[in-house]
């Protein structure tokens, strides 16, 4: 018998912390490109740009467990490498694109991310959410979003922001 007022809780009961991890995966190599490759009409500007993956996982269990996994999975070692944390890498970019799939719309590679997580054994860790989005980085004097958006981002089945990069 517990004393009145004592609260008696098992492991079971009691919900794991949940923790959110960000991940922005790029190019070792990569170099800033034409922005005309993004664009269905040339840009006036002579734009370049830069791209990388943003990975932000909800989960709980072991943060170690969870590295190694991206390590393993996501990241390419020999050409990729990875940043944690979210911030916009490129502090220079006149703005930074952010889009990705509308929570309805069938993403592959998240679901072949989830299904490769859900085959291992003991990960040590749980994904609770996963969000994947592309970053593009625009660099140049006078760059602006609004062709960008309406040249890469399709209202139907993606969500978008747009970041101003620091100065």
């Amino acid at each position: 018998m517990h004393a009145p007022g004592t609260l008696l809780r098992t492991s079971s009961t009691i919900p794991p912390s949940l923790v959110t991890k960000i991940f922005e995966i790029q190019g070792k190599f990569d170099t800033e490109s034409d922005c005309h490759k993004l664009l269905y009409a040339p840009h006036p500007l002579p734009l370049k740009y830069r791209e990388g993956r943003v990975y932000k996982i909800e989960f709980s269990g072991e943060e170690s467990a969870l590295d190694a996994f991206v390590n393993k999975v996501l990241v390419d070692s020999i050409s990729q490498e990875a940043r944690i944390g979210g911030q916009p890498v490129h502090q220079k970019a006149a703005f930074v694109l952010e889009y990705g799939m509308k929570g309805a719309a069938l993403d592959l590679e998240k679901e072949m991310i989830l299904n490769y997580f859900r085959s291992m054994s003991s990960p040590g860790f749980e994904i609770t959410r996963l969000t994947l989005r592309t970053r593009i980085y625009v660099f140049g004097e006078g760059a602006e979003p609004a062709q960008f958006v309406r040249d890469i981002v399709n209202p139907a089945i993606h969500t978008h922001e747009v970041l101003k990069a620091a100065a």
